[in-house]
This record gives C-alpha cells, structure tokens and sequence, in this order.
C-alpha cells in the first residue's frame, strides 16, 4: 500500500490511475480483512480520486463491494447518502457509481435511493451517471426503472432522462422526452 500511495498522491492522472487500477485488482483477490484495508486506505485517500474516471475504476469496487460485503441495508444507506449529499463533486459521483456493485447483483434499491438524492444536482457529471446506473438497472429488471422513471423523469435533468432512456424504443423514449421539463 505503501507503493500505491506514492503513485495515488502523484499530480499525474495516469499515476493516480493506475494505483486504483492495482487497488481494485488486489480488492477482487482479496480476504475479507484485506478488503477492510484496502477499503480504508481508498476512504482515506479519497481526495486524490478527483475526475470521473478514477471514480468509475475504482467506486463500485473500492466502496461498493465492500458495503455489500460488510453492510446492513441501512448502513449502506447511510453511507452512500452521506456522500451523496457532500459538497464535493467527486465524492457525490462515488454514492451513485457505487452502487453499480449491487446492480450486478440485481440488487436496486441502493441505486433507485442515491439516484432521488441526486436528482437535483446541478452538476452534469452527476446527471451522466446517475443516467448510467438507471439504464443499469433497466438492463437487468426494465420494470423496476420504469417505476422509478414513473415517479421521477419530470423532475430530472435532461442529460440524466437521456442516459437513463437511451436503450428504449424510440417511440418510448419520445414520450419521455415529450412529457419532460
């Protein structure tokens, strides 16, 4: 860990990473108590996943799996609505992604309870992925986003109705789109 630290406090981006790379490959592989340390060590260095891209390699292994893993229901809550109501752009983008590890795993409503937290974010990071993690869930049980959508497509931002509606019919995403803000 010593080693990754180096290379996840560097001010290069490919150096930061490459370190959540090696951290979710060694997570995947990983003891039970090994991933509590690893797990730590991500949360404590949070602030140098600072860009989409390390947030969506490394969140839905680093936090995710490790909250399925190790967490009641309503500690994942707890948890990921914390960083879902953060100041901070990167961390908010952590709650939704994730919870791509619970989608895998047909499990919904981690994703369907950060994605109403998020819907009025002003940020279109946010609206990107909670889009993408809506139209997960659609891939595995199309009902369960519909509901969802049901309740909550006039209240979205655009940008997430678009991600969220992107494989529908055409004719099912017009009418989305039609009724929407």
């Amino acid at each position: 860990l010593k080693q990754i630290e180096i290379l996840l406090k560097s001010k290069i981006h490919e150096e930061r990473l490459l370190a959540l790379i090696i951290l979710v490959n060694r997570f995947k592989k990983s003891t039970p108590e090994d991933s509590k340390r690893i797990t730590q060590f991500y949360l404590k260095h949070l602030k140098h996943v600072n860009n989409w891209d390390l947030v969506d390699v490394s969140a839905e292994w680093l936090l995710g799996g490790s909250l399925y893993a190790q967490a009641t229901p309503a500690q994942v809550k707890k948890t990921l609505g914390s960083f879902a109501t953060s100041k901070n752009l990167w961390h908010r983008r952590v709650s939704i992604i994730a919870t791509f590890y619970f989608i895998r795993r047909n499990e919904f409503e981690p994703t369907l309870y950060i994605a109403k937290r998020l819907l009025n974010d002003p940020h279109d990071l946010i609206h990107k992925a909670v889009g993408w993690m809506l139209r997960e869930v659609g891939n595995r049980d199309l009902a369960t986003e519909e509901a969802f959508l049901k309740t909550s497509y006039q209240k979205m931002p655009r940008t997430m109705l678009r991600y969220a509606i992107e494989k529908f019919p055409e004719k099912k995403r017009l009418f989305y789109l039609r009724s929407s803000k």
